[in-house]
């Protein structure tokens, strides 16, 4: 798909139209590109161009090449990704799954402002990749926030599986944002000076955006973490009460222990083994050793 660079943003054109304007973007299928090598003449690029697996910014003295790799939002969602040429009048991307044709078709059919260039083209294009975000890490926030209301509540079941996918997308998400950070700023630098001056000011912005983004999902990171101590917080009380109870039942019995020990010997001349009431005697004073050390444990407040 071919688009010219109109003063007000950017309109479909034919291929033909395209080449003639010497100016505009381009959109083509990833495997096309692999497939037929005309297209690396007409653009006069001998760069080649690998699988899609990270974020990085490259600078040539011809070109700017680049590649981003989307991290999934969800279990439902996949992994995207595209490649990115910018020359001196055009923009050239490589789309791996179809999402940036869409984005392009999307901004195609805005009004954006007057004096639209290729510029503002590569900012607004990366931009929309961004557009849903903070929307997304609030809603991570919110999740983690769950996750610890189960907590204190005593739902404590599947704690470690949810936490670690969290966990796992939040990492995921950081690098992510690291990366386009990176990106940022190697287009700010404009070594081989394809972008105008009063221009590249975009890329601070963007720049400042994922710095942004990538802060927010660092204090996600350590929200998750307090989540997990509060957790180990709630396991640890949970066995301390039940050492306690342990203690309780151990402490009772250990004079009952005593008394049976006691007259568990085998001597001959124990004067309690002849008296008549021996046996109900012996119980009565079991059962007020357990009743004092019930009360002595109420008021203790260790039951």
């Amino acid at each position: 798909m071919f688009y010219s660079v109109l003063e007000d943003g950017i309109r479909k054109t034919d291929e033909k139209s395209f080449f003639q304007e010497k100016k505009g973007i381009c959109v083509l299928p990833l495997e096309e590109w692999w497939e037929n090598p005309a297209w690396k003449e007409r653009f006069l690029i001998w760069h080649n161009v690998d699988s899609v697996h990270y974020c990085k910014m490259e600078s040539y003295r011809d070109f700017l090449f680049g590649t981003v790799c989307i991290p999934a939002k969800g279990k439902r969602e996949k992994e995207s990704g595209f490649a990115i040429y910018i020359l001196k009048n055009y923009v050239l991307l490589l789309d791996q799954d179809g999402r940036a044709k869409e984005q392009v078709a999307k901004l195609s059919k805005e009004v954006v402002r007057k004096e639209y260039s290729l510029e503002r083209f590569v900012y607004d294009f990366l931009q929309s990749f961004l557009s849903d975000d903070l929307l997304f890490l609030e809603k991570m926030e919110q999740e983690i926030a769950a996750i610890e209301e189960d907590i204190l509540e005593g739902r404590v079941e599947h704690f470690s599986f949810r936490m670690l996918q969290i966990k796992k997308l939040i990492a995921k998400f950081y690098h992510y944002y690291c990366q386009l950070t990176e990106i940022g700023e190697e287009l700010l630098e404009n070594q081989e000076g394809f972008f105008d001056k009063e221009e590249i000011q975009f890329y601070g912005r963007y720049t400042d955006r994922v710095s942004r983004l990538a802060g927010e999902t660092q204090l996600l990171r350590e929200y998750a973490m307090q989540v997990q101590e509060v957790y180990q917080s709630e396991i640890g009380i949970r066995q301390n009460d039940v050492m306690k109870i342990l203690t309780v039942v151990t402490t009772i019995f250990l004079p009952l222990s005593l008394v049976a020990g006691w007259y568990g010997m085998n001597f001959a001349y124990m004067p309690e083994l002849s008296f008549r009431y021996s046996y109900p005697a012996v119980i009565g004073v079991c059962l007020l050793i357990v009743g004092i050390s019930l009360v002595i444990f109420k008021k203790k407040r260790y039951l």
